[in-house]
């Protein structure tokens, strides 16, 4: 059978066949080399501890949102007691039951169960936020409002730490006077040894000094006391210890003077108003100018601008 016109192939035609999508050239020594570089460098990109993170978190809700497969084995066995799909458990007809099961909070961070609520609560106070009232209003702080507390709050610190201060001159000053009517230190204690066992006799100004530096000694030896305690036997009774021998093994226990009215009275007032009788009292028997840091000659105190911080610039 002769081919009909159809069939039979145009030689002399300049259009160009399409090659099937089958087709493939052979990689060239360039192409592998390429492929190969991207591979490896797809192996030595390891995700950062950020990107599994998240990863691990998708997958989490990826299966929390999933609901039980009829191929789990948890699945089977609720079939078997009467679960259908769609419903919920227990007594059939209990509008109240659950069809879903619980939602699951995750908790991030190592912090305990009921820190981020105590977290909150604080952060509400800091801000401002007051509950008053039986109706529950709610006042907040307004941005002035809160700057001003805080200003005052570090100008109170700033006016505590002054008065720290201000004791501590005033002990170095009157200190050595402190000492007359007890007697002078031949025995090798110091200053602050001699003024710690009765502070009543200290100038209540700066009595609270002398009192803090008698309690932390306290706390010492407390805590000494207590490293001791398995290292000397309690029954032995040497007659060759003193008083304060026995005081530091712990036998007996030095005399703390507990109730201090005056010192208490002082203590209540505000730091400005202590700072300025320390101030007081160091120009008026020291001629000490406590911002200028010196000791005048004289009465005069020539020299020194004022009395106040302001006009010390």
């Amino acid at each position: 059978m002769a081919p009909s016109v159809e069939d039979e192939v145009d030689y002399m035609s300049m259009a160009i066949p399409e090659q099937s999508s089958t087709f493939s050239q052979p990689e060239t020594s360039v192409q592998r080399r390429a492929r190969k570089k991207r591979e490896a460098e797809a192996r030595a990109c390891q995700p950062s501890k950020a990107e599994l993170a998240r990863q691990a978190d998708l997958a989490r809700d990826k299966a929390l949102s999933t609901s039980l497969p009829t191929t789990s084995k948890g699945y089977q066995m609720m079939a078997k007691l009467g679960f259908k799909a769609g419903s919920a458990l227990g007594k059939e007809g209990n509008q109240h039951a659950r069809t879903e099961p619980l939602g699951v909070v995750v908790k991030e961070g190592r912090s305990g169960v009921g820190m981020e609520g105590e977290k909150k609560r604080k952060f509400r106070e800091e801000v401002g936020e007051i509950e008053g009232g039986d109706e529950g209003n709610k006042k907040r702080e307004t941005e002035g409002e809160f700057r001003d507390r805080q200003g005052r709050e570090r100008e109170g610190k700033r006016l505590e730490g002054m008065c720290w201060g201000a004791m501590k001159v005033l002990e170095g000053l009157e200190g050595e006077d402190a000492l007359n009517g007890e007697g002078s230190c031949m025995d090798g204690s110091t200053i602050e040894n001699k003024l710690t066992k009765r502070t009543t006799r200290v100038q209540v100004l700066w009595r609270g000094l002398v009192r803090d530096r008698q309690i932390k000694e306290r706390e010492r030896r407390m805590r000494y006391d207590l490293h001791q305690s398995l290292s000397r036997n309690t029954a032995y009774d040497d007659p060759d210890e003193d008083k304060q021998d026995r005081q530091a093994w712990g036998d007996e226990e030095e005399e703390v003077e507990e109730e201090d009215p005056e010192l208490e009275e002082f203590n209540a007032l505000e730091p400005a108003e202590r700072l300025r009788k320390m101030i007081k009292h160091l120009r008026e028997k020291w001629r000490y100018c406590f911002w200028c840091k010196f000791q005048y000659p004289d009465q005069e105190m020539d020299g020194c601008p004022g009395l106040t911080e302001d006009e010390h610039g």
